[in-house]
């Protein structure tokens, strides 16, 4: 079990929403900073672009390759890469992994860039059983089940997120099952101590994503990734 820490960019800064309301933020000052501290326990640093994810098209990207240059970690970036180009800019600066969630319903777009780019993630952000898209803005019908069944096709990775939980302290839900084969599965969305890493450690995700409990102190990483 992976644990990745999280920060979330909004105006250049460190936030972090409450279930994903942008109305609803707390700032946690200079990301660099707080990416230089993660860097000490961990390979791996999930960034969400939100500025992006509510504008549509990527808005922190001097930010994020800043963090690549002065950190030795690699980055997940996620956050209005809905084209070719977005993507492409993100890969040039040297993020490891783009996510992509509302543009990988455009099937054709979603072969175009996974034929071109290694390590394209979708991500499929959950709330009862069925998809969000639009930064969270907009619900769905679709059956997270059967999206998965269809993107399955262009990629082998995943981030399943539960958008009820993100940001509340919660807890995980012990009522995912789990639906997926060989397929790395990473979970974000209320993940707040160790119990929660073993409970979805036991369902199947290779790595959890944590936000605020990092930031509140209700968690230390250095202990988590000891462990």
């Amino acid at each position: 079990m992976k644990v990745i820490p999280a920060i979330d960019l909004m105006n250049g800064k460190a936030v972090r929403l409450y279930k994903g309301d942008k109305n609803n933020k707390k700032e946690y000052g200079d990301p660099l900073k707080i990416a230089k501290d993660f860097s000490k326990y961990v390979d791996l640093i999930h960034i969400v672009d939100l500025d992006g994810a509510f504008e549509g098209e990527p808005k922190n990207l001097q930010t994020i390759k800043k963090i690549i240059e002065e950190t030795d970690v690699k980055v997940e970036v996620g956050g209005g890469y809905r084209t070719y180009d977005s993507i492409k800019k993100a890969y040039d600066i040297g993020v490891s992994y783009v996510i992509i969630g509302t543009a990988a319903f455009d099937l054709n777009f979603l072969e175009k860039v996974t034929s071109s780019f290694s390590n394209v993630t979708i991500s499929l952000d959950v709330e009862n059983g069925k998809l969000k898209t639009k930064g969270w803005l907009e619900e769905s019908d679709i059956d997270v089940i059967e999206a998965f069944k269809t993107f399955k096709k262009y990629t082998k990775r995943f981030i399943y997120t539960d958008t009820k939980r993100d940001g509340t302290l919660e807890g995980v839900s012990q009522n995912i099952k789990r639906f997926w084969n060989d397929e790395e599965f990473v979970y974000a969305g209320g993940v707040t101590n160790k119990k929660d890493l073993k409970i979805l450690e036991n369902i199947g995700f290779k790595g959890a994503i944590m936000g605020k409990a990092l930031y509140e102190g209700k968690a230390n990483i250095e202990e988590l990734v000891e462990e």
